[in-house]
């Protein structure tokens, strides 16, 4: 394992998160706020230590292979989360080092679940730097490591790629990976830009316009009202939930619209599918809620805006829907599992996963009607690789185990069982919001210190896809080969 190049890569993940921290700083500064401070102090000493690590461990290859590939990008998020709560902590605007790191945590998977009571007590410092975690952990900061370091932007460590994108396959679109890290953020920035014009235009304050769009790109969900996204116009509700859905698709849809090949682009099964999914859901709980809205039309907003949320795994809301009937809150725990498009700033299943695992049933039985037949699973016309199919069945394995452990050890607190079964639900599909104590106007914040452990653990795993952080715990992966 290339240890001297995960070491190097730790320091520049220290360097840019003591850079971004200064957004916080600007932030207090503007408002007259002493909280800058903190953001100041552990930012300079975040950029310090990372500055250290990149000259004394300068790697002589660059390379790095799966195994440390997946290290590195596991060990990058725990310790970007780890240095990312100190501001909250010192602060004491979060008292406690475990409730801080799970808000950070939740910030930086852009799981968006929270432990605040009251989140108009914090200050506006803490409240930007809260949702910029969003920005950041959406499109992920390796990327943005491969995007702007050219000695690791070589198609070499595609492994980093993989580690960090969401779904199980990603294509290689264009030859050189610093490139095509490059593209990827700049749709994603452009896209967010449009988000806050569109906001600006509703006249929702700056302030508010800036934390709600980089919340909406990371599909993360944080809000910096007590109301949430509810204190906002209907105009309002309606373009974040549009981008949100915009933020759950496929980032290469968009590379290959901009590189006019629209064929190619609107070909994607998966994108149809997810629409599909977005309509029947939408429709399905707009009728089923109809009753409790003075219109057809509210029932529409309030269906479209929730399943946009949900099934993107950004968590806003606009109402309890504790409230809703059991057919709509079981539609939306269907949607929480699948979750969004491979290759989006959303968590979940994916819908990618999902139509892999109905073609490989498929053609298994199939195979059970015509033994002698020889079947492969395709998709958008071409045929899905055994590794891609093997890898998917083991995810899904790893899964429900993972799942099935931290609803047991949450069991522990004697919640109830909705409570227990969404809050696990919600945090490995980086969703936030479940059902019961933890619904869109609860909080995790009586969950006890180990189970909010356990939730930290989880909302990692489903940022990174399991694979990468299961590996830090395989002693084997540390051992010379």
């Amino acid at each position: 394992m290339n240890k001297r190049l995960i070491v190097y890569i730790l320091g520049w993940v220290l360097i840019v998160e003591g850079a971004a921290m200064q957004i916080a700083t600007v932030t207090s500064f503007i408002y007259g706020e002493h909280e800058g401070l903190y953001f100041l102090g552990v930012g300079a000493l975040s950029a310090l230590l990372g500055l250290l690590a990149v000259k004394v461990k300068k790697p002589k290859n660059p390379v790095l292979y799966q195994k440390a590939g997946f290290a590195a990008t596991a060990l990058s998020w725990i310790l970007m989360s780890f240095v990312g709560c100190f501001p909250f902590w010192l602060s004491g605007e979060i008292p406690s080092f475990i409730d801080a790191f799970y808000e950070t945590v939740s910030g930086f998977t852009t799981t968006g679940s929270t432990i605040l009571t009251d989140v108009e007590a914090l200050s506006h410092g803490m409240l930007m730097w809260r949702s910029f975690l969003h920005w950041l952990g959406g499109m992920g900061v390796i990327v943005f490591l491969l995007a702007i370091i050219p000695k690791l932007g070589g198609q070499q460590n595609i492994f980093l790629m993989k580690a960090e994108s969401p779904g199980p396959i990603v294509g290689k679109a264009v030859p050189k990976m610093r490139n095509y890290a490059m593209m990827l953020y700049g749709i994603y920035f452009g896209l967010t830009t449009l988000e806050f014009i569109f906001l600006i235009i509703g006249k929702m304050p700056v302030f508010d316009a800036l934390n709600i769009s980089f919340a909406t790109a990371g599909t993360g969900g944080f809000g910096v009202t007590n109301a949430g996204i509810a204190s906002y116009s209907n105009y309002l509700q309606t373009v974040i939930a549009v981008f949100m859905m915009l933020f759950g698709i496929n980032f290469s849809v968009y590379i290959l619209i901009l590189a006019k090949k629209f064929k190619q682009a609107f070909r994607i099964q998966e994108l149809w599918v997810y629409f599909g999914i977005i309509v029947l859901s939408t429709a399905l709980i707009a009728f089923n809620i109809r009753s409790l809205y003075p219109s057809a039309y509210d029932a529409v907003h309030q269906s479209f805006f929730y399943v946009s949320s949900i099934i993107t795994t950004t968590g806003f809301g606009l109402t309890d829907v504790n409230n809703w009937p059991e057919f709509s809150k079981t539609v939306i725990m269907i949607i929480t599992f699948i979750g969004a498009m491979a290759g989006s700033t959303g968590g979940g299943f994916k819908v990618s996963r999902v139509i892999l695992l109905f073609k490989e049933t498929r053609k298994e039985f199939s195979l059970l009607i015509h033994p002698r037949n020889v079947k492969t699973v395709k998709m958008d016309g071409k045929t899905i690789d055994h590794n891609v199919m093997r890898s998917t069945s083991i995810f899904l394995v790893l899964y429900i185990g993972i799942f099935a452990l931290s609803w047991l050890v949450l069991s522990l607190d004697r919640m109830d069982f909705v409570t227990n079964f969404t809050a696990v639900a919600a945090n490995i599909n980086n969703t936030g919001p479940g059902l019961g104590m933890v619904g869109p106007v609860g909080n995790y914040s009586e969950f006890s210190i180990l189970s909010k452990i356990i939730l930290i653990f989880d909302m990692l795993a489903g940022r990174l896809e399991l694979f990468p952080l299961m590996l830090l715990f395989a002693p084997s992966a540390w051992k010379k080969s």
